[in-house]
């Protein structure tokens, strides 16, 4: 499947996303995405992990340095306090499916071949990427959703959207013409960077057992 990119506000997966397929047919294709300029200096795409069984999929901003270089998401520091998170919150890592809202990590350096430095994607990025964002919310189908941060809650439910508003309660909201449940909260990533990290973690943890009762 081909596609181009023209300017800006052509920006879109839309044309690489295969129309049939389960999750590895989407994998597959992810691989070759030239929906945005963001892949021209990641590593690899980096799309979702999990089964197709999965009943909460939970959606972060973008891969970071180490989830570039494995092709995995949240392998880094903030994946391992996630997967600590969930556990304490009765939530099994295993059955939950992991993705982004952006699936090439974006980046910044002070100098060659110094750090990789992380770098938020824009709206419009996170917009392009959409597609394949709807793509495995279709396959999928988790009973609910876990919104990792702003910019996963801008990329699914609009602009306007602010976790510090609606983090720990569980939304109904249509998305792609479809109803889901979520559940907002913070990104790992901002329990890392807090100065109270252990007051952060707790709150984290808190809001992921509000997800664990809905599961039921």
């Amino acid at each position: 499947m081909t596609g181009s990119v023209t300017s800006e506000d052509a920006y879109t997966a839309e044309p690489f996303v295969p129309a049939r397929g389960g999750l590895p047919a989407l994998r597959k294709a992810a691989a070759d995405c030239h929906g945005c300029p963001l892949h021209r200096d990641a590593t690899r795409t980096v799309f979702g992990a999990g089964k197709a069984s999965a009943r909460v999929m939970l959606v972060g901003e973008q891969p970071g340095d180490q989830e570039d270089r494995q092709g995995k998401p949240f392998v880094g520091p903030a994946g391992h306090l996630l997967d600590r998170a969930l556990a304490e919150a009765g939530l099994d890592p295993a059955d939950a499916y992991l993705t982004n809202a952006v699936k090439h990590f974006k980046f910044t350096r002070a100098e060659p071949r110094k750090r990789r430095i992380h770098k938020a994607p824009t709206l419009r990025e996170a917009a392009a990427c959409g597609p394949w964002l709807a793509a495995e919310l279709d396959r999928v189908e988790p009973e609910l959703i876990v919104v990792l941060g702003a910019t996963a809650g801008k990329a699914l439910l609009g602009s306007s959207f602010r976790v510090t508003q609606v983090r720990g309660t569980v939304l109904e909201e249509e998305i792609h013409g479809h109803p889901w449940r979520l559940v907002p909260t913070v990104h790992p990533s901002a329990v890392l960077r807090a100065d109270d990290r252990e007051g952060a973690y707790r709150g984290l943890v808190n809001d992921l057992k509000v997800a664990a009762r809905a599961l039921g």
